[in-house]
């Protein structure tokens, strides 16, 4: 119920618009249209055997019967044939198969490529307006609905519009009569079938959505069951809970009612037809109007025919879920990218003087209502260490942010010596910063593919160097794998310093100019934090160098400290100079952790 809950979502209205969007997606099989034809040549030419069978058996059953004619004179010719025909449409199954699999395995490949691509150029504010768990759903479960279109709703589409037409063909030859008779008296059925479908449909959504907020309540109560147990809320929950499920037993109930009346209604619908159709058949057999045989083909090509209606009806509800998964990845593709281009190049982005911020101003494009920094100014010297201090939610970290040009401000400027950074290539003035957060996220791979990916192209003398002056090599060492240690998902193999040093050693591998210290000892044991100090020592030593301050006693010897406020810089100076000022805010913060400590 759930997956066909996720299914009827995933459905769109079909439009002319929407299916553009569809063929903007296909042309991606366009590089592969040397399988695709083929493919669908033998498509058809295996359709087409298939629909010989039935004519076949009808003259089996003729010459069984004594009817025969000078093309099919006994039993053996005709079972031959039909053995011949199966064996012919069994290679042309097979090569059709293989051909389609060639086209959307490559073709599928290159969407997911494409739109990795993207993701990874995308700006940050792309990542603000949608959820990790959304884009991953678009690269897997929408690629896979375009994957199923491609590999086996475009091939059954063309198969049963095939054998519709052709099969209708066929028995308006063989049977003419008797084929009017069915055309009067099938297309009511199929009506009154189509409109209870979507009155039972109607009600499995409702019987859906009351159970989709069932589940929410099992969510909300398991998320929260501290909470419950805390205020003893246990009973109260139960209840609330089976109240909810009796709704949905209700709705379900009278689904099942309506549904019970529509499968009734199928089974002496499509028997009575049958019935109507053989009886009408008979008539015509008695009066010598068509042979046995005829009138066993002409069932067999009905059933195949009512087998492509039933199928086209399947394939239009895949259609609408790959219209909206091509919607989906379409919207994402058309996305604009990061501006990476600028016009210094990039073998010329180098820090030869300062850092400057211009009365910068700036509110996150999902929060356009509240400004973040109000009219920031301040200068960074070549080599200078600096710090930024003040409460949560000052504008800190939004300063590291602009100046990895994660963001553009809104006012304002950020200059590296005298050049806009919008100015320079993107690529390569992030290739000249480092930085080594708070909390380490590594990737899943060895220690050293994690230190390698400060500099890709670095031999492993290069990375074993940067490993011991981030006095990483003893623990590196205690493994039995060494270097090639798998440091497991989000690195949970290694203890926290020693992810520390990992990321100390990236940055000491990647060589920048500039360097981002995110407080990176704040949550380190004392031993583990002596040793992540003695290498961010080494690592800071000639280097610009810009620390985020947590912990206000690690910056006493930073060159200058900026308290910022409430988007502003409301002090700035030296550590003992800042503790003079009376009420003063880092005078303040200083006081307060001490408080804490004591």
């Amino acid at each position: 119920m759930a997956r066909k809950e996720l299914n009827d979502k995933e459905k769109v209205r079909i439009s002319r618009d929407n299916l553009k969007k569809l063929y903007a997606v296909f042309g991606f099989a366009r590089p592969y249209l040397r399988y695709l034809i083929p493919g669908m040549v033998f498509l058809m030419l295996s359709s087409l055997t298939l629909l010989a069978f039935p004519f076949l058996v009808g003259k089996l059953i003729d010459v069984a019967t004594g009817n025969q004619d000078w093309i099919f004179r006994s039993l053996e010719s005709i079972a031959l044939i039909l053995i011949g025909i199966l064996f012919v449409q069994g290679i042309f199954s097979f090569l059709r198969v293989y051909l389609f699999a060639l086209t959307s395995e490559r073709s599928v490949a290159d969407i997911r490529k494409a739109l990795f691509r993207k993701y990874m150029f995308l700006p940050m504010t792309f990542y603000d307006r949608n959820r990790i768990g959304e884009l991953i759903s678009r690269i897997t479960s929408d690629v896979t609905l375009l994957h199923d279109s491609l590999s086996i709703t475009l091939a059954e589409f063309i198969r049963q519009l095939a054998t519709l037409f052709i099969g209708t063909m066929i028995i308006f030859f063989t049977a003419p009569k008797l084929t009017l008779f069915m055309l009067a008296v099938v297309p009511l059925v199929i009506i009154l079938a189509l409109v209870f479908g979507r009155f039972i449909r109607k009600l499995s959504r409702e019987t859906q959505d009351h159970l989709s907020k069932t589940n929410i309540i099992v969510e909300e109560t398991l998320q929260a069951i501290r909470e419950v147990k805390a205020f003893t809320n246990e009973m109260r929950e139960i209840r609330r809970y089976g109240q909810s499920m009796m709704n949905v037993v209700s709705i379900a109930l009278r689904t099942a009612i309506y549904r019970g009346g529509f499968i009734s209604f199928i089974i002496f619908a499509l028997f009575g037809t049958i019935v109507a159709v053989i009886w009408y058949g008979a008539t015509l057999v008695s009066r010598d109007m068509i042979s046995v045989g005829d009138l066993l083909s002409f069932v067999l090509y009905t059933t195949f025919i009512g087998g492509s209606i039933a199928g086209l009806g399947d394939i239009y509800s895949q259609l609408q879920r790959s219209v909206g998964a091509s919607e989906r990845i379409m919207d994402i593709l058309r996305e604009e990218e990061e501006p990476s281009s600028g016009s210094v190049l990039p073998g010329d982005v180098h820090l030869d003087e300062k850092i400057t911020f211009r009365q910068v101003r700036f509110a996150y494009p999902t929060r356009k209502d509240q400004t973040v920094l109000k009219g920031i100014s301040f200068e960074i010297r070549k080599g200078e260490k600096i710090a930024l201090v003040g409460p949560s939610g000052s504008g800190k970290s939004t300063i590291i942010q602009l100046l990895l040009r994660y963001y553009p401000p809104d006012e304002g400027s950020i200059m590296i010596d005298q050049t806009d950074v919008r100015q320079l290539d993107l690529a390569a003035y992030r290739n000249r910063i480092a930085i080594v957060p708070q909390e380490v996220i590594l990737f899943g791979g060895t220690i050293k593919e994690n230190i390698q990916y400060g500099k890709p192209e670095a031999g492993d003398e290069e990375i074993v160097l940067a490993a011991r002056k981030a006095n990483a090599m003893d623990f590196i060492l205690g493994f039995p794998e060494g270097m090639e240690t798998l440091v497991g998902e989000r690195g949970v193999k290694l203890s926290g310093g020693q992810r520390q040093r990992i990321a100390i050693a990236r940055a000491i591998l990647r060589d920048p100019d500039i360097l981002i210290l995110d407080e990176a000892t704040s949550s380190l044991d004392s031993n583990a934090e002596y040793q992540v100090k003695e290498a961010l020592d080494l690592l800071m030593s000639g280097r610009t160098t810009i620390i985020i301050a947590h912990r206000l006693a690690t910056i006493r010897k930073v060159d200058r400290i900026y308290v910022i406020q409430e988007g502003r810089i409301v002090e700035s100076g030296v550590h003992h100079d800042l503790l003079k000022q009376m009420n003063g805010v880092y005078a303040n913060l200083v006081k307060m952790q001490i408080s804490l400590t004591e």
